[in-house]
Formats: C-alpha cells, sequence, structure tokens
C-alpha cells in the first residue's frame, strides 16, 4: 500500500486523515467540505443532491436530514442506509477534491466502539466495500487513540506506555467507550465496551433547557414531533453552544452563553438557546430520563467503578482520555475520584486523535508484516537450534555447579552415615544405596527450587547470544530492539520461587526443563558413578593398623577391594567420629564435582540433550513470535 486513510465517522462529527507509506511522519488531517472536523450528517436535496458536514444541517432545501445514526447502528436497520448515503458522500468528496485517485494503491483504516463484536465488526465493514471504497480494515477506535498517543511526540508517552497498564477513555458523542490494555494488549473487562453515554446526551438536554423556556414550547414540541429534521438542526445548534460554553468556562462564568435559532416550519418561530454555570451544573449533575433519572457524571462515575471494579490484573498508570467531551475540565476530575493514583493525559486535538491512529495504523500493520516476515525467516532458519546446542553444555554445568554441595549434604552424607551406623553392611552396598538416596534427593522441590536460578541465569545468557540475531531485525524496521529483547524478560530478580518468568517460559515449560536436568543427572550419577563420591577420598576413610596390615599382606589394589567387600566391625566403624565424615564431605566437593563434569562429558544421553535443545529452541521461538505481536498495539 502506498498511503493509508484513517476514517472516524463518529456519531456527532467525523474526520479523515491519510499517512504516505514513504514520506510522512504524521498523518494530515484532511478537509472535507472545507471543514477538518466535519458534521456527522448527511441531506438530500429535491434535486436529489447529496449534501454532507455542516452543509447538510443548515440546507433550506432538504427534503430529508439526517444526523446521529452511527449510535442507531446495533439497533436499527435504518441506520445501515444511513452510514451508507454519508460514507458515500464522504468518499465523492474525497475524490472530488483530489485527496482520493480511482484505483490507487491504498486503504482505508475505520473505526468502532471496542465493545463491537468480531460479527458486528464484519457487517459494519462490509457496508464501506458495499459502497465502493477500497480495502477496508476496521479496528477498535481505542486503540487508534493509543496509538496515536504513542505515535504523539508531545504526550512523551513513547513505546513504552505498551509495557505499562493503561485505562483509554474515549467519550464520544453517543457512548463512552473504556479499553484496558496492558502490555500493548487489549484485556477484555466485563464493564468495558460501550457505555451508551455521550456528548450528544448533553445536547438534548441543552435543547430541553431552552425549548422549556421558549414561550413558543408547545408550537416548538410540535415542530420537533413532525419533522427530524429541524429537531436535528437545533440539537447540533445546541452541540455548537455546549462546545463554546466549555471551551472557556472561566469567561462565561459571569455571563450566559446564548444562541438564537430561527426555525422555518408552518411559522418562523425563534428559539433561543442559552447556558451558563447553573445550567451547566444542572446538565452534568441532575437527572435526566434518557439516563434512566440518573446525571452525566453518575453515570459516568459509576461506569469508572466498575472498570476498577473488574480489571484482574493491574490497575491503570495511565488514564486516556480521548474523545470530543474529554476537553471538559470535569472529566479529568471524576476520573482521579476513582482513579487516584493514575495519570491523567488528555490528547490536545482529541477530535483528531482517533482518524490520526487510524491511519498510523495502517501503516504500522504493512510495516509489521514486513517485520514479522523477517522474524519469521530467522525463525525457520536453524540458527536458535544451533545456539542452543552451542549453550546446552553450560546448562548442564550450571546444574552441576548448584547441586553438588547440596547432593553430598543431603544424599551422601546421610549413606555414609548409616555404614558408620551399621545400617548398611559393607561399603560395596553404598553404591546402589546412593544411587537410590540422589535419585529421591533430585526429585524433592528443595532440588528443583536450587536450580531455578541457575536456569534462569543461562536462559538471559542464550538471550544475550540470540540478541545479536535479533538486534538488527529490529534496527532494519525502526523497532524498539527491547522488542524482541528476550533478556528484558529474564531479569533474576523477576524470576521468583514460584517460576514466574514473565511470559518468557510459562510455568509448565520451565518445570520441564528443570524436570529434563534432573532426569539426565539422576541418569548420570545413579548409574554407576556414585562410588565415585567417596571413591576420591576412600584411604583417608579407614586408617591406622587396619590400612597397613591390609596393604602389607594384600597390596593396595586388592586391598581397595577386599575393603568393599568387607564387613568392618561395628566398633571400627565407630572410631571414625561423625564429624570426621562431615569435613571430608566438604574436602571432596571440587572432585566430586569434577568427576560430575567427566561423567557429563562421557556419558550424556545425546538422544535427551537433542530432545532439550528442539524443547527449548521452540519455547525461544514461540516467545519470539509472542514479543513480535505486541511490537505495536494488537490491531485485529
Amino acid at each position: 500500500m502506498e498511503r493509508f486513510f484513517g476514517f472516524d465517522l463518529g456519531d456527532a462529527e467525523s474526520a479523515v486523515s491519510v499517512l504516505p507509506k514513504t514520506g510522512g511522519k504524521t498523518p494530515e488531517v484532511l478537509s472535507v467540505r472545507d471543514a477538518k472536523s466535519f458534521i456527522t450528517a448527511y441531506a438530500r436535496l429535491m434535486s436529489g443532491e447529496l449534501l454532507i458536514g455542516e452543509a447538510a444541517c443548515y440546507s433550506a432545501d432538504a427534503v430529508e436530514r439526517k444526523i446521529r445514526f452511527k449510535s442507531r447502528f446495533l439497533t436499527d436497520a435504518q441506520s445501515e442506509k444511513d452510514i451508507r448515503s454519508f460514507a458515500a458522500g464522504v468518499l465523492g468528496q474525497l475524490y472530488q477534491d483530489g485527496n482520493l485517485i480511482q484505483n490507487e494503491d491504498c486503504c482505508f483504516y475505520i473505526g468502532c466502539p471496542a465493545g463491537w463484536d468480531r460479527n458486528t465488526r464484519e457487517r459494519y465493514r462490509f457496508l464501506f466495500e458495499k459502497t465502493g471504497y477500497p480495502p477496508v480494515k476496521v479496528i477498535s477506535e481505542s486503540r487508534a487513540a493509543l496509538v496515536s498517543a504513542c505515535q504523539s511526540k508531545h504526550l512523551q508517552v513513547g513505546y513504552d506506555i505498551l509495557s505499562h497498564p493503561v485505562l483509554v477513555v474515549d467519550i464520544g458523542s453517543s457512548t463512552t467507550d473504556f479499553a484496558y490494555i496492558a502490555g500493548g494488549k487489549e484485556v477484555e473487562i466485563r464493564s468495558g465496551g460501550e457505555v451508551f453515554l455521550g456528548g450528544g446526551i448533553m445536547d438534548e438536554l441543552l435543547l430541553e433547557e431552552g425549548v422549556r423556556a421558549s414561550k413558543d414550547e408547545k408550537k416548538l414540541r410540535a415542530v420537533f414531533k413532525e419533522s427530524e429534521a429541524w429537531k436535528n438542526y437545533c440539537e447540533f445548534a445546541a452541540r455548537r453552544l455546549k462546545e463554546k460554553y466549555f471551551s472557556d468556562e472561566d469567561y462565561w462564568r459571569t455571563s450566559d452563553c446564548t444562541q438564537n435559532v430561527q426555525v422555518y416550519y408552518d411559522t418562523p418561530i425563534r428559539l433561543t438557546l442559552r447556558i451558563n454555570e447553573t445550567i451547566a451544573d444542572r446538565i452534568l449533575n441532575q437527572g435526566a430520563p434518557q439516563l434512566d433519572g440518573r446525571s452525566f457524571r453518575e453515570v459516568f462515575t459509576q461506569s469508572l467503578r466498575d472498570t476498577r471494579k473488574n480489571i484482574d490484573g493491574e490497575l491503570p498508570e495511565l488514564i486516556f482520555l480521548t474523545g470530543g467531551v474529554s476537553k471538559l475540565s470535569h472529566v479529568a476530575d471524576w476520573c482521579r475520584e476513582v482513579y487516584p493514583e493514575s495519570v491523567i493525559i488528555t490528547e490536545i486535538q482529541p477530535e483528531f486523535s482517533v482518524s490520526r491512529g487510524l491511519a498510523w495504523c495502517g501503516k504500522i500493520d504493512e510495516e509489521l508484516r514486513d517485520f514479522l516476515k523477517d522474524l519469521q525467516n530467522f525463525i525457520d532458519s536453524t540458527t536458535v537450534e544451533r545456539i542452543v546446542s552451542e549453550q546446552i553444555d553450560g546448562l548442564y554445568m550450571r546444574a552441576v555447579d548448584t547441586l553438588t554441595k547440596p547432593i553430598l549434604e543431603n544424599a551422601v552424607e546421610p549413606v555414609v552415615n548409616r555404614w558408620r551406623d551399621g545400617d548398611i553392611e559393607r561399603l560395596a552396598d553404598i553404591d546402589p544405596e546412593l544411587q537410590k538416596e540422589i535419585a529421591a534427593y533430585l526429585r524433592t522441590e528443595e532440588a528443583r527450587k536450587c536450580l531455578v536460578e541457575p536456569v534462569a541465569a543461562w536462559l538471559k545468557t542464550l538471550a544475550f547470544v540470540l540478541e545479536e540475531y535479533t538486534v538488527p531485525i529490529c534496527v532494519k524496521h525502526n523497532v524498539p530492539y527491547r522488542a524482541l529483547s528476550l533478556s528484558s524478560y529474564l531479569a533474576i530478580s523477576e524470576i521468583d520461587i514460584h517460576l514466574d518468568t514473565k511470559n518468557f517460559f510459562q510455568i509448565e515449560q520451565i518445570t520441564w526443563l528443570i524436570d529434563a536436568i534432573i532426569s539426565i543427572l539422576v541418569g548420570l550419577l545413579c548409574g554407576g558413578s556414585g562410588i565415585a563420591i567417596i571413591s576420591t577420598g576412600l584411604p583417608g576413610i579407614v586408617t591406622g593398623a587396619v590400612v597397613s596390615l591390609l596393604v602389607l599382606f594384600l597390596g593396595k589394589n586388592r586391598m581397595q577391594n577386599a575393603l568393599l567387600q568387607a564387613k568392618i566391625p561395628g566398633p571400627v566403624r565407630k572410631l571414625f567420629p561423625k564429624r570426621y565424615f562431615d569435613t571430608h564431605i566438604q574436602e571432596i566437593t571440587d572432585d566430586v564435582r569434577a568427576n560430575f563434569y567427566e561423567s557429563l562429558e562421557k556419558e550424556k544421553n545425546a538422544e535427551i540433550s537433542d530432545r532439550l535443545v528442539d524443547e527449548i529452541s521452540q519455547q525461544i521461538e514461540d516467545c519470539l513470535t509472542k514479543m513480535a505481536k505486541v511490537v505495536e498495539i494488537p490491531l485485529g
């Protein structure tokens, strides 16, 4: 694609932005009917001409006039026709102004409320396809707003926003949209999605204030009952007046903000719309029939409390406000009431944040496809398997270094003490007992816990080697190198005894890795090598006259074999105090470790090692794929 269009079709106002694949760093907001933020309205004239935007609201020749139809998409089949009519008008205007060229290589990203499910989004997408739009993708407006925040330099949030929990609050004309995003991925919350609360309700309440105060109240109500077009026209005027007041509340604190509207139906009627501090307070804080008797503030804050109650993960560190109503200072205050620990950020031009974010999403999606293609080529190569294979001996060595002393203390020393106490008759019987005790100890939770840190440290070392290959992929596609930095997921301080590895290896996967290492050690140490633990220091175990006589009569080699088979009397065994064995165990630790190393080198099972390499490589490749999916906020 050469260009990416973002179309934020709102219930009250809409905007279209465009971002070229090359040469453009910031989406350009296009003017449609001479307005960058244009009214979501269309009108058909007696001549059959289709008008959109503000002209549709004011035209006296309109035989049909519609506004605020998107909010009815889920409940009113007529809204599909209205959306198509308006979308067709926008498309035609883009072609007419030269902002869109027939058959060019482009696509449209169109926003929708986060609460719409997959089927609803597809139905919505199909409307634009039938209207003649270039390829269309429908994504969440909340995600688009957050992408806009990530890309907007003035917000100073950047890529790190994706590693922290964020609540996006998009306050539109008809709905308020809540999206909880953790680690760059949208997480469902039961109170998330659409809440039927938006600036349009304020417009209705402000219009009602004006009608109720008018001396022509009955005439106005009769006109509105018969003519939806005139009612929509007056609501539009109320919207403009509301925006004028709330854009500078301090200025209007001492005077009324008013607008006169001439209604031409059977007879001319003058309607005066007025807003001041008292009326604004009623609009925000008094119960309204549109909200089942609750106030705007009450519904909004309760919705916020619902999100807080139903968030399973960490509470949001940042609340990002977007949508036209987010300009109201009251909104940030209400958010602070419910989330006092969160930082509140409001987009400088919230009316354009979604359309810009949508255009950015198109370009990001394209870049992400190229990025994922290069990553997949790396995964499909044998590089990961080769690196793991080259490093696998280091994993074994770390395990041996960690477990040698605990094995001696928890398996060998108790067996030798049993021989000293007479529970084991001959030294030769120690070997099979050692095999059983070492195997039993290695399968204890204590031994498994001992391996957590060395395994994590080995994985971290492996991660640094892999980054020599992943960092260049990130650099090529202007992706922060941490996007594929396995080491950033493997800080040992973040790996506790519950094996929480920050999504690198799932608990059962790192557990399998530890169990596999233990199985290998059991096979090596309990298959005949166990006697090496004590053989290094055997001449020192039985000393004095006994050894002297045996050496004299049998010779050293035959003495050792005979001694192993001999039933040494209990009193002789007691000649050697327990502390002697304790000291001796400490002295031979290095020799035992060296014997373990030698056993690993000579006897390790190639089939088990190959399986270990394959499993670890697969988990790393899966991890890289998952990490790549949150380089930017998921777009689907």
